[in-house]
Protein backbone atom coordinates (compact mmCIF):
# COMPACT_ATOMS: atom_id res chain seq x y z
CA UNK A 1 0.00 0.00 0.00
CA UNK A 2 1.45 3.36 -1.26
CA UNK A 3 1.59 6.22 1.68
CA UNK A 4 1.06 10.23 0.37
CA UNK A 5 2.45 12.12 3.07
CA UNK A 6 1.40 15.55 2.89
CA UNK A 7 4.31 18.11 3.88
CA UNK A 8 3.49 18.52 7.58
CA UNK A 9 3.49 14.93 7.91
CA UNK A 10 0.56 14.41 10.09
CA UNK A 11 -1.83 13.08 7.50
CA UNK A 12 -1.87 10.00 5.87
CA UNK A 13 -4.03 9.58 3.00
CA UNK A 14 -5.03 6.11 2.11
CA UNK A 15 -5.70 5.64 -1.21
CA UNK A 16 -8.95 4.21 -1.65
CA UNK A 17 -11.58 3.88 -4.69
CA UNK A 18 -13.75 6.30 -2.77
CA UNK A 19 -10.64 8.24 -1.05
CA UNK A 20 -13.14 8.17 1.98
CA UNK A 21 -10.23 7.63 4.59
CA UNK A 22 -7.63 11.52 5.36
CA UNK A 23 -6.78 9.86 8.41
CA UNK A 24 -4.61 12.69 10.69
CA UNK A 25 -2.46 10.51 13.07
CA UNK A 26 -2.86 13.31 15.89
CA UNK A 27 -6.76 12.68 15.90
CA UNK A 28 -6.84 9.13 16.05
CA UNK A 29 -7.65 8.12 19.16
CA UNK A 30 -6.67 4.04 19.24
CA UNK A 31 -4.58 4.50 22.76
CA UNK A 32 -8.32 4.97 24.23
CA UNK A 33 -9.88 2.51 22.24
CA UNK A 34 -7.45 0.13 23.16
CA UNK A 35 -7.93 0.76 26.73
CA UNK A 36 -11.88 0.32 26.58
CA UNK A 37 -11.58 -2.67 24.71
CA UNK A 38 -9.33 -4.30 27.41
CA UNK A 39 -11.16 -2.74 30.26
CA UNK A 40 -14.25 -4.38 28.48
CA UNK A 41 -12.83 -7.94 28.66
CA UNK A 42 -12.12 -7.84 32.34
CA UNK A 43 -8.07 -7.38 31.91
CA UNK A 44 -6.05 -5.44 34.40
CA UNK A 45 -2.85 -2.79 32.07
CA UNK A 46 -0.10 -5.53 33.67
CA UNK A 47 -2.00 -8.60 32.43
CA UNK A 48 -2.69 -7.39 28.89
CA UNK A 49 1.21 -5.85 28.92
CA UNK A 50 2.16 -9.51 29.44
CA UNK A 51 0.19 -10.83 26.93
CA UNK A 52 1.39 -8.51 24.45
CA UNK A 53 5.02 -8.62 25.66
CA UNK A 54 5.02 -5.33 26.48
CA UNK A 55 5.95 -2.97 29.67
CA UNK A 56 2.63 -2.25 32.03
CA UNK A 57 4.23 1.23 32.05
CA UNK A 58 4.89 1.46 27.96
CA UNK A 59 0.73 -0.16 27.58
CA UNK A 60 -0.45 2.93 29.56
CA UNK A 61 1.56 5.56 27.39
CA UNK A 62 -0.10 3.85 24.62
CA UNK A 63 -3.64 3.81 26.03
CA UNK A 64 -3.46 7.45 27.13
CA UNK A 65 -2.10 8.66 23.35
CA UNK A 66 1.13 9.65 24.70
CA UNK A 67 2.94 6.90 22.65
CA UNK A 68 2.06 5.62 19.26
CA UNK A 69 2.79 2.18 18.70
CA UNK A 70 4.55 0.47 15.85
CA UNK A 71 3.10 -2.02 13.58
CA UNK A 72 4.58 -5.21 15.37
CA UNK A 73 2.98 -3.89 18.64
CA UNK A 74 -0.03 -3.33 17.12
CA UNK A 75 -0.84 -6.23 15.62
CA UNK A 76 0.26 -8.15 18.95
CA UNK A 77 -2.26 -5.39 20.34
CA UNK A 78 -4.67 -6.63 17.74
CA UNK A 79 -4.50 -10.72 18.27
CA UNK A 80 -4.51 -10.01 22.00
CA UNK A 81 -7.94 -8.11 21.75
CA UNK A 82 -8.94 -10.83 19.60
CA UNK A 83 -9.53 -8.29 16.98
CA UNK A 84 -8.42 -7.87 13.44
CA UNK A 85 -5.83 -4.86 13.29
CA UNK A 86 -8.44 -2.96 10.51
CA UNK A 87 -11.36 -2.67 12.99
CA UNK A 88 -8.76 -1.44 15.47
CA UNK A 89 -7.97 1.68 13.11
CA UNK A 90 -11.73 2.04 12.30
CA UNK A 91 -12.99 1.80 15.98
CA UNK A 92 -10.54 4.58 16.44
CA UNK A 93 -11.31 6.88 13.62
CA UNK A 94 -13.34 10.13 14.74
CA UNK A 95 -15.01 12.82 12.72
CA UNK A 96 -12.07 15.33 11.98
CA UNK A 97 -9.80 12.04 10.41
CA UNK A 98 -12.41 11.81 7.73
CA UNK A 99 -12.33 14.11 4.61
CA UNK A 100 -14.63 17.17 5.05
CA UNK A 101 -16.65 16.44 1.74
CA UNK A 102 -17.56 12.61 3.33
CA UNK A 103 -18.39 13.42 6.70
CA UNK A 104 -21.77 13.50 6.46
CA UNK A 105 -21.73 10.12 4.59
CA UNK A 106 -19.52 8.79 7.99
CA UNK A 107 -22.41 10.44 9.86
CA UNK A 108 -24.70 8.12 7.77
CA UNK A 109 -23.13 5.02 7.81
CA UNK A 110 -21.04 4.92 11.69
CA UNK A 111 -23.52 3.64 13.73
CA UNK A 112 -24.37 0.86 11.32
CA UNK A 113 -20.86 -0.47 10.96
CA UNK A 114 -20.07 0.12 14.48
CA UNK A 115 -23.28 -2.12 15.45
CA UNK A 116 -22.05 -4.78 12.95
CA UNK A 117 -18.59 -4.48 14.83
CA UNK A 118 -20.11 -5.11 17.70
CA UNK A 119 -22.24 -7.80 16.77
CA UNK A 120 -19.26 -10.19 15.16
CA UNK A 121 -16.36 -9.01 17.72
CA UNK A 122 -18.33 -8.24 21.09
CA UNK A 123 -17.01 -4.50 20.98
CA UNK A 124 -19.14 -1.89 22.84
CA UNK A 125 -17.65 1.31 21.19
Amino acid sequence: MLLNYDTDYTTITFPTPFKFFHLTSTKMNLGTVIKDIRKQRGQTQTEFADSCGITQTYLSQIENNAKEPNLSTLKEISKNLDLPLPILFYLSLNEDDISPEKRKAFEIINPSVKSLINEFFRVEK
